[in-house]
């Protein structure tokens, strides 16, 4: 169970870092901390329709990803218990 878990535990590192990163990289919708950093001034200017749709879905996939590993990181150590 230890190759396992070390595998699961740099899969949860590269998920963390990449739906840190995808979610930074998201326009902000207006009226939040996007604005006070000058997100207002540039939401004219953000990305099209179908990059930010895809950001989405790459988004969630690797959110869904994260949760697993979250899972399976779980069952992992309660079965080597």
């Amino acid at each position: 169970m230890g190759a396992l878990t070390i595998v699961l535990q740099v899969l949860l590192v590269i998920t963390s870092l990449l739906l840190t990163l995808t979610i930074l990289m998201h326009k902000g919708k207006g009226g939040g901390l996007s604005d006070m950093f000058g997100g207002g001034i540039s939401s004219s200017i953000g990305s099209s329709g179908v990059a930010e749709r895809n950001l989405n879905r790459i988004t969630v996939g690797t959110a869904l990803v994260w949760f697993v590993v979250i899972v399976l990181l779980g069952l992992v150590q309660r079965v080597s218990l």
